[in-house]
């Protein structure tokens, strides 16, 4: 039988990719469907508030990986005077940290109800943005703006002085037999991988030859999507960047402010691009395909006999 996979947050389905690549099942949950043209999720997906999961469902998973919503983290970064703002209201106790991260620590959760039930450890990969380490924590390991938590592996490509893979061609699909060390028993371990000659292995990245990074392309290219409504529900927190019915009525400030879905920042008329910006958006936090793989077969279970 295939190894089950479960992908919380699943968006266009960028862990579940790797995951299918690597033989597994996959069942993806979110709270809408993401469909651009011919870009959508690949697997199962159930539409489901994440924060309604309970794990105990997942007890036969072999594997969760999850991408909470980060709109909120990465606006805080911002060098903007509101963003900084907010910032400093989650730090004076004027909001409640607790909700910031709510989707976040509920991963961790469903993490401990699935090992509970399924009387195993059963890893759980999450990907966020580096402007979420304030709030969650230090990430594990990051690939350019991926940030990992959870059960990252210890042993992982070494990455350039911008964060991105050097293209330097080989493969690191194939871990070095014996070396599945896990990040929790490895404080922030980073190992490199070298061929039978002592060479470094690194993945191609998504370049174009023009040196530019996956997501300044993808924004660049505006993927054409089919105009939809999807409704959260009202659920404000689960608000996010790639969500249609928030980017409508959206005007685009010049301080950028509308890309994050500010609830302060919305206002005026509805933007002609927002359709397009959703599936940029989309496309931008999609986990890269070799990043998504390689954490899939480093977790797959080994076959008897």
């Amino acid at each position: 039988m295939k190894p089950l996979a479960v992908d919380l947050y699943a968006g266009l389905g960028g862990w579940t990719d790797g995951l299918l690549a690597e033989g597994y099942d996959v069942i993806g949950f979110d709270i809408e469907r993401h469909v651009y043209g011919e870009h959508h999720y690949p697997a199962q997906l159930v539409l489901q508030d994440v924060l309604t999961l309970h794990g105990s469902q997942f007890r036969d998973a072999a594997l969760i990986v999850a991408s909470p919503p980060c709109q909120e983290y990465s606006y805080m970064a911002m060098p903007w005077s509101k963003a900084k703002a907010i910032a400093a209201e989650y730090r004076e106790g004027k909001r409640d940290v607790k909700k910031l991260t709510a989707l976040f620590d509920a991963c961790f959760r469903i993490q401990r109800e699935a090992c509970e039930a399924a009387g195993r450890h059963i890893p759980l990969v999450v990907e966020n943005v580096r402007g979420a380490q304030p709030w969650v924590g230090r990430s594990r390991w990051n690939w350019g703006s991926f940030h990992l938590w959870g059960d990252v592996p210890a042993l992982m490509p070494m990455t350039g002085k911008r964060g991105a893979m050097k293209n330097t061609g080989g493969s690191w699909f194939q871990p070095p037999e014996g070396r599945h060390c896990y990040a929790k028993n490895c404080p922030d371990g980073r190992a490199t991988m070298r061929d039978e000659d002592g060479a470094m292995k690194n993945p191609g990245f998504r370049f174009d030859g023009s040196g530019r990074s996956f997501q300044s392309e993808s924004v660049e290219r505006h993927i054409k999507t089919v105009g939809h409504i999807n409704k959260r529900n009202g659920h404000d927190h689960t608000r996010h960047l790639t969500n249609q019915a928030e980017s409508d009525g959206v005007k685009q400030h010049k301080s950028g402010r509308a890309w994050f879905a500010d609830p302060d920042s919305i206002s005026g008329a509805t933007s002609s691009k927002s359709s397009a910006r959703k599936a940029a958006s989309a496309a931008i936090a999609k986990i890269p395909f070799p990043l998504a793989r390689y954490i899939a077969q480093v977790f797959k279970p080994v076959a008897n006999g």
